[in-house]
C-alpha cells in the first residue's frame, strides 16, 4: 500500500471502510492472529491520510462465509455506502475477505468504479476505474473463487471417499456407539437402551403399525431413551410417535451404513431471495449404501418388509388397495375393489354404525355426475370372505392357537423386562448420587444440601420403580398347564369359535385377513340379487364366490308430501346445499328424522326424479341483492327495507317462508327513492287531510298501486311522500 499517488483530496474527504470477516465461528475463536491483522488495517488507513474518526470498521460478518452475500449484513452495508458515494477507500486483508464469488465481487468493483472509490489490500491500492487495476482485481477475484472451489472439492472428495468405505464417523442413532476400529459400529453398552430398541421392532412385528407401537409404550407406561448428539447423556422420557417412526425407518438399525440421504438445493422464494433447503432423496439416489456393515437389530430383508408394511399403512393412491387398519366392523376395509370400474371401495355404516356396507365413489368424480357403480351391504359379503379365509387357514389352526397363547406371555415378559431394567437404572442413579454426597466435604454445606436433595430424589424414583415392578410381577399371566394346552388344541381345531369370540376384535380379524388376502373384487348384479367375489390371495391364487343378496323390502317410511312439494319449488332456483339450509331453518327433517344435508337433498331429488338446479341462460332485468346490499344501494336502513317488503311497498322475492328475502334492483325501483320530493307529492299527514281518509287507508291504496309514492332519502324530513290528485276520486268505494 505504498502507492499514495492514487489517493486524492476527494478520497480523503470521504470515509475509509475496513471490512473484517472470518468464515466460521471456529476461525473467529482460534485464528485470532488473522482477525487482529484485519483490525490493524484501521491504523493503516490513518497512516494513508484519513482521520481516525473517518475510519469505519464493519465486522458484523465475523463467522459468515463469503461464498454469497445472502445474510451478510456487513457486506450489504458496505455496498450501500459505496453506492451513495460516502466511501473513499475500502480496505480488506485480501480479496477473499470481501467476496468468494465473482457475482458479488464484480458488483462491488462496478460500484467503486462509478463512485471513484479505491480498494486496498495487503499488496497495494487499486482504482477499479482504471483498466490495469481492474484487470488485477478481476484476476484476484477469480483466484479467490477458484480457491474456494478447490478447497471444497478436496474436503468433499475426502469425505465421500471415506464414506464409500463406511469409515466416515457421523452421528449414529440411539442404540449404537462408534467402536475403536475404523468404521466399527457397536451396540450401546447400556442394556436398557438395547432392550428398548428391540422392543420397538418386536412390537411392530406383532402390531404392524408405528402408531400402535407408540400406543403400546404409553399403555405400559414405559420410557424411551433420548439423546440429541453423541456427547449428551441419555435421558429417559415418554416416547413420541416421531421417535418410534424414525427407528422403524432408519436403515442403520438393519446393519446398513448410508451416506448422502439428503441434498442441499438453492431456490428463489416469492420475494426473489435465494434460499436453501434440504431435499430427502429416495433410497436409489443415496450416495453410499452398504448393507451388513455392522451388527443390526434386524436383517436387511426384514427391514425392507417393514418399509413395505409402513408404506401400505399410508392412504393408498387411486385404484390401489391398502391403508392402515381403522376402527369399524367392515372386514374388507382397504381390500375391497369395485368390479365395475376398478376403484377402491369405501366403507359406510348404518344403524348406529353397526351394519357395514361398501360403495363406489365413482359417481362423485365430476360434480356429482359420474357413473353410479354399486352400493351394497357388507354382512353377507364379510361372512362369505370369512368362511373362505377360515377354510384356507384350518390346517394351521392348532399351531396358531398355541402361538397366540405364547405370544400373550411373551408380550408381558417383554414389558416386565423393561421395568426390571428401569429398576436397575434407578438403583444405579441412586447409588451414584449417594457416592457424590459422601464425597463432598461436610463444611461445604451449600454443595452438600444440593447433593442431598438429588440423592433423596433418586431414592424416591427408585421406590416408584420398585413398586411398579412389583405390581406388574403380580399381574404376570400364569403359564398354561397340560390340561389348558389340550383344551387350546381342541379350540384351535375349531377356528370359527375363535373367529367369532367376543375377545377377537374387528381389528384382529382385519389383520389376519391381510396376512393372506391382497384384495377382494366385488361385482354386484342387482337383477339377480347376487354379488360375485374374486379373492386374490398372496402368491397369486384366485378364488371366486357367488353371494346371494337379500331382496329389497318395500320402504316403510317416506318423505312427507309437503316437503317434497317444497323441494320441487326450491330445486328450480337453488342448488342442493342452499336447499338443505332452507329446509333445516324451517325445522323439516328426512323420513328418518335426520337434518338435511346436500347429499341427502340430492338423494331425495334423484329418487323422486326432481331435476337439479340449472342456472338460467338469460338473467332477468336488474341485479338480485339481499336486504343488506339493497339497503346500502337505496341509502336506507335494512330494518326499514324489511318493513316495506313486509308491507308490500317494495317487491321482494322469497321462494318459501324462511328463505332469505331478495330485492331485484331495477330502474323503476331506484326512481322511487329520491333526494327531494317532486312537485305534487306531500307528506303523509297532508295527504290524509286532502283525501279525507285515515293513514291506514292511504297505505293500503299505495300498496295496491292506486296512489303513487316516493321515499325521500336525505334531509331532516325523510320518509314517504304521497302524490295527491286534485280531482278527488270516490275513495270510499275502494276501501277494503
Amino acid at each position: 500500500m505504498s502507492d499514495h499517488s492514487k489517493i486524492g483530496k476527494t478520497h480523503l474527504q470521504r470515509a475509509a471502510v475496513v471490512y473484517i470477516r472470518q468464515s466460521s465461528a471456529a476461525q473467529v475463536e482460534h485464528n485470532r492472529e488473522s482477525t487482529a491483522r484485519q483490525y490493524a488495517l484501521a491504523d493503516r488507513a490513518v497512516a494513508l491520510g484519513w482521520a481516525r474518526d473517518q475510519v469505519i470498521v464493519i465486522d458484523q460478518d465475523l463467522g459468515l462465509s463469503g461464498a454469497s452475500a445472502v445474510q451478510r449484513s456487513g457486506f450489504v452495508q458496505l455496498t450501500t455506502e459505496v453506492a451513495l458515494g460516502h466511501v473513499g477507500m475500502v480496505l480488506g486483508l485480501e480479496v477473499s475477505r470481501l467476496a468468494r464469488n465473482n457475482a458479488d465481487w464484480y458488483r462491488l468493483l462496478d460500484l467503486c468504479g462509478m463512485t471513484d472509490t479505491l480498494i486496498g489490500d495487503a499488496d497495494g491500492l487499486y482504482h477499479p476505474g482504471l483498466f490495469n487495476d481492474r484487470l488485477v482485481l478481476g484476476l484476484k477475484g477469480t483466484m479467490s473463487e477458484a480457491e474456494l472451489h478447490i478447497l471444497r472439492a478436496r474436503l468433499d472428495g475426502g469425505i465421500r471417499n471415506k464414506a464409500a468405505r463406511g469409515e466416515l464417523r457421523r452421528g449414529v442413532p440411539i442404540g449404537f456407539v462408534w467402536g475403536e476400529e475404523e468404521g466399527e459400529i457397536r451396540f450401546d453398552p447400556d442394556a436398557a437402551v438395547v432392550a428398548a430398541i428391540r422392543s420397538v421392532f418386536e412390537r411392530f412385528a406383532e402390531l404392524g403399525s408405528a402408531r400402535r407401537v407408540w400406543l403400546w409404550f404409553h399403555t405400559e407406561g414405559l420410557n424411551f431413551p433420548l439423546r440429541f448428539n453423541q456427547t449428551d447423556e441419555i435421558r429417559w422420557t415418554p416416547p413420541t410417535y416421531t421417535a418410534i417412526h424414525h427407528i422403524l425407518t432408519n436403515p442403520v438399525y438393519a446393519g446398513a451404513y448410508c451416506y448422502g440421504k439428503t441434498r442441499n438445493e438453492r431456490y428463489v422464494d416469492e420475494q426473489g431471495q435465494i434460499r436453501k433447503r434440504i431435499r430427502q432423496l429416495p433410497q436409489a439416489d443415496w450416495a453410499v449404501l452398504i448393507p451388513e456393515h455392522h451388527p443390526g437389530y434386524l436383517d436387511w430383508a426384514t427391514y425392507e418388509a417393514n418399509q413395505a408394511r409402513l408404506d401400505g399403512n399410508t392412504r393408498p393412491q387411486p385404484h390401489q388397495a391398502g391403508g392402515a387398519l381403522r376402527e369399524g366392523t367392515a372386514l374388507l376395509q382397504g381390500l375391497a375393489i369395485c368390479g365395475h370400474c376398478g376403484r377402491r371401495l369405501r366403507t359406510h355404516y348404518r344403524g348406529r354404525n353397526v351394519t357395514p356396507g361398501y360403495h363406489c365413489a365413482g359417481k362423485d368424480i365430476v360434480d356429482g355426475r359420474g357413473v353410479y357403480c354399486l352400493s351394497v351391504g357388507g354382512v353377507q359379503i364379510d361372512e362369505a370372505v370369512s368362511e373362505a379365509f377360515l377354510e384356507a387357514l384350518e390346517p394351521a389352526g392348532v399351531q396358531a392357537a398355541l402361538l397366540a397363547a405364547q405370544q400373550r406371555e411373551a408380550d408381558h415378559e417383554a414389558a416386565l423386562a423393561q421395568w426390571q431394567l428401569a429398576v436397575e437404572r434407578a438403583r444405579y442413579e441412586a447409588e451414584k448420587a449417594e457416592r457424590r454426597y459422601r464425597a463432598v466435604e461436610p463444611e461445604n454445606r451449600l454443595v452438600a444440601r444440593g447433593l442431598e436433595s438429588e440423592w433423596e430424589q433418586r431414592l424416591r424414583e427408585l421406590d416408584q420403580a420398585q413398586v411398579e415392578l412389583t405390581r406388574r410381577q403380580q399381574q404376570r399371566p400364569t403359564p398354561l398347564t397340560a390340561d389348558e394346552r389340550h383344551a387350546l388344541r381342541a379350540l384351535g381345531q375349531d377356528l370359527k369359535r375363535v373367529w367369532v369370540a367376543p375377545t377377537t376384535t374387528p381389528r384382529d380379524q382385519k389383520e389376519l385377513l391381510r396376512a393372506l388376502l391382497e384384495e377382494v373384487i366385488i361385482a354386484v348384479f342387482r337383477d339377480d340379487y347376487r354379488a360375485h367375489l374374486t379373492l386374490r390371495w398372496r402368491g397369486g391364487r384366485l378364488t371366486e364366490l357367488d353371494v346371494h343378496l337379500p331382496r329389497s323390502r318395500p320402504a316403510t317410511v317416506r318423505t312427507d308430501e309437503e316437503t317434497l312439494a317444497l323441494l320441487r319449488r326450491l330445486a328450480v332456483h337453488h342448488p342442493d346445499d342452499v336447499i338443505a339450509g332452507i329446509l333445516n331453518r324451517q325445522g323439516r327433517t328426512t323420513a328418518h328424522g335426520l337434518p338435511f344435508t346436500a347429499n341427502l337433498v340430492g338423494n331425495t331429488r334423484r329418487h323422486w326424479n326432481i331435476p337439479r338446479y340449472e342456472p338460467p341462460v338469460e338473467q332477468p332485468v336488474g341485479e338480485l341483492l339481499n336486504i343488506k346490499q339493497a339497503a346500502a344501494a337505496l341509502k336506507v336502513a335494512p330494518s326499514t327495507l324489511h318493513r316495506w317488503v313486509n308491507d308490500g311497498f317494495v317487491a321482494g322475492e322469497q321462494v318459501t317462508p324462511g328463505a332469505p328475502w331478495q330485492i331485484r334492483m331495477s330502474d323503476d325501483l331506484a326512481r322511487q327513492f329520491v333526494e327531494d320530493a317532486p312537485e305534487g307529492y306531500v307528506v303523509m299527514q297532508e295527504a290524509t287531510k286532502r283525501l279525507g281518509v285515515s293513514r291506514q287507508t292511504v297505505l293500503q291504496r299505495v300498496k295496491r298501486g292506486e296512489l303513487e309514492a316516493v321515499h325521500v332519502c336525505q334531509g331532516r324530513r325523510k320518509g314517504l311522500r304521497i302524490r295527491v290528485i286534485d280531482d278527488k276520486p270516490d275513495l270510499f268505494s275502494h276501501t277494503s
